[in-house]
């Protein structure tokens, strides 16, 4: 091999190093990769030497390749891309590292299984503008395919790092304009490692636009090299030449990291496989759920989606993905997924058994669906329009499969979006309201034993929906699952125990207080302003002989009633602009001129008389709202008819269920 003048002995040390042919290569420690760096091209002679049902390990640029290829794709199952820059920049870190990331479950797809699945290619250019979803490829149905089970979140992020690009939005910038989402790829600084940072990184990976380079050029500490010019790097001779590219051909540090990054993308094999080749759906739908269980939990309705495809006429992914981006666009925006959005078509279709099973989403059922799918998508835009009404949006909704029973009782009764307005809906709409609310204030109506309790509300629904909504019937439905709105001092306890901030929040304060009229823009403020509780200005209170007014214990039990529900109201955004942090009592006399006025407002809003002035009086306030909201929350939570019709609904299921997913809830 020929060295160009400007190449140091240190760099034709580390080039033979990293391609396997120096003496102190300890790299490697696979017999297996040690094989296949001494005899690069004799990959056909080699026999396998491995355990059953494991392929042999590869390197990156071996997988990418197979990926570029389309040799290695996914199938339906999988969800969509949702790594961020920082997890892409922590796996190449760990990369560098020699760590290992993790082993790869993929599936071998034979013949007459491939016609059943619609597949994907991986994401190379995402945008979180306009380029979210993955590629569609066809493959014939004549041959078998390679689709990765788990671990398709680290080799995007392998194919966006090494091959791509990623665009996200900039701080600040509009949601809707393409603009705020400039083209970003990934850079290793050759200079040196990362600044201090809390991820514990070293080495110092960065995606950057075109104008965060030009900003970069003067900055003598840094010299961003493009990572995708290792993976075009293909052989040691062209990795040498990079170092010199970039001016820094004479610099140890750059060397050693280009050589580096090279030999962990091209030399090591890393990779390791397990391969599954049964062709059992529901066993391969039972692995996949389980290897990703660690992570966020996958569901079912990630593989049914691709059954569904292949039962349609049409494309069944296509047309569940563009309900779900236009249900979120409603309002303030909402973050349904495509599982709430699938079981709400099972649900909507009458369809039996609603669980997230292969057979439910048969040829029969899968008709159903498609053929009723224009009619349950107006009622799931009504449904969302309504929750929307209610106040509601992704960050104040804490159980989307709330969406389900509203969608169907919009169904079953054919109402258009003219129920939202029309005055002779009124009465019917706030029964609706406050269920809904209710439902999502009670900690674990809408997790365990879901698809029984479902199933209950629809035949409630059903049987009693026709007219107006029943929340009497509904409620005794819910009560005999376990799922009972009923008043009880621990739930009492629990809401009023509440926090600013926190999602369930805002539903008690709506459901609390039903003159606020949630289509409007309204903000959780604290009656007596969270500043003059804060820990700083309430030790900066003194006596008159100057000694603190306050003792340190005192200044925690102050700042942490702070925040709770208690010290918490529903006002106009404008209005609580304005209040700002004035003093209770004087807000309140500047803002309504007539005692009758002011006290119509305290009374709406359950607040005692007089409101605090000082700190002092912040206590006594907080006790005797709490007193008020305790008796409103129990005059609300009145269950109209609390005897459930137990020969209707059968043995109940609650117990097990509930004693599993008892840790799964948050505020």
């Amino acid at each position: 091999m020929a060295n160009s003048p400007r190449t140091s002995a240190s760099v034709r040390t580390i080039i033979a190093t990293a391609a396997g042919v120096g003496a102190g290569n300890v790299v490697d420690h696979n017999p297996m990769a040690t094989l296949r760096a001494a005899a690069p091209g004799d990959a056909s002679r080699r026999s396998r030497v491995c355990c059953v049902g494991h392929k042999e390990p590869m390197s990156i640029a071996a997988a990418l390749r197979q990926i570029q290829e389309r040799k290695l794709i996914l199938p339906a199952i999988q969800r969509e891309y949702v790594w961020k820059p920082s997890q892409i920049i922590r796996v190449f870190d760990s990369i560098m590292r020699g760590y290992p990331i993790g082993s790869f479950l993929s599936w071998k797809v034979l013949p007459e299984t491939v016609s059943k699945f619609k597949f994907y290619g991986f994401m190379k250019d995402y945008s979180a503008f306009d380029n979210r979803h993955n590629p569609t490829v066809d493959i014939p149905t004549d041959r078998e395919v390679v689709a990765v089970l788990d671990g398709q979140q680290r080799l995007t992020s392998l194919n966006i790092g090494l091959r791509g690009t990623y665009a996200y939005k900039v701080h600040g910038g509009w949601s809707n304009k393409p603009w705020s989402y400039p083209e970003r790829r990934l850079y290793l600084n050759l200079l040196g490692g990362a600044p201090e940072n809390e991820l514990g990184l070293k080495y110092h990976f960065q995606f950057l636009t075109k104008e965060d380079l030009e900003a970069a050029v003067a900055d003598e500490g840094k010299v961003w090299f493009p990572v995708s010019e290792i993976f075009d790097a293909a052989e040691p001779a062209a990795m040498m030449q990079i170092p010199a590219k970039y001016g820094v051909g004479n610099n140890e540090t750059a060397v050693a990291l280009a050589a580096k990054l090279w030999q962990e993308i091209h030399h090591r094999a890393s990779l390791h496989f397990y391969e599954e080749d049964v062709q059992d759906i529901e066993r391969v739908l039972d692995i996949f759920v389980r290897v990703n269980s660690g992570g966020t939990v996958l569901s079912y309705s990630d593989l049914l989606l691709s059954i569904a495809t292949a039962q349609w006429e049409g494309d069944a992914r296509a047309a569940v993905h563009g309900l779900v981006d236009s249900l979120n666009q409603t309002g303030n925006g909402f973050n349904f997924s495509r599982d709430t959005i699938l079981k709400s078509g099972l649900v909507l279709a009458d369809v039996g058994d609603i669980g997230f099973k292969v057979k439910n989403f048969g040829a029969p059922n899968m008709a159903k669906l498609e053929a009723g799918w224009h009619a349950m998508s107006a009622s799931l835009h009504v449904a969302v329009g309504l929750l929307s009404d209610f106040g509601l949006s992704g960050g104040a909704l804490t159980a989307d499969s709330v969406l389900i029973p509203v969608a169907y009782y919009v169904h079953r009764r054919r109402l258009g979006h003219a129920y939202r307005e029309s005055p002779g809906s009124r009465e019917d709409r706030e029964a609706l309201r406050s269920w809904v609310l209710r439902s999502l204030i009670v900690r674990g109506v809408w997790g365990s034993g879901l698809d029984t309790l479902l199933r209950d509300l629809r035949e409630v629904l059903r049987s009693n929906g026709g007219s107006a909504f029943p929340v009497a019937a509904i409620e005794q439905a819910m009560a005999f699952r376990g799922k009972s709105l009923a008043v009880t001092d621990a739930l009492v306890d629990d809401i009023l125990s509440l926090e600013y901030g926190k999602a369930r929040t805002f539903p008690v304060l709506a459901v609390l207080f039903p003159h606020v009229d949630t289509r409007n823009q309204f903000h959780i403020d604290h009656v007596f302003p969270a500043a003059r509780l804060d820990k700083k200005a309430l030790t900066s209170h003194r006596n008159a002989n100057g000694t603190p007014r306050f003792t340190a214990e005192e200044i925690e039990e102050l700042a942490s009633l702070r925040d709770r529900l208690p010290n918490l109201q529903l006002l106009p955004g404008l209005e609580n602009i304005g209040k700002s942090d004035r003093a209770p009592d004087e807000w309140l006399a500047a803002e309504f001129s007539s005692q009758d006025e002011r006290s119509a407002f305290l009374a709406r809003h359950s607040l005692p008389s007089p409101l605090p002035h000082s700190v002092d009086e912040f206590t006594a306030f907080f006790e005797q709202r709490r007193a008020n909201l305790a008796a409103r929350v129990r005059d609300m939570f009145k269950i109209r008819n609390p005897e459930p019709a137990r020969a209707q609904m059968g043995p109940s299921t609650a117990g097990l269920d509930e004693e599993l997913t008892e840790g799964d809830y948050e505020d």
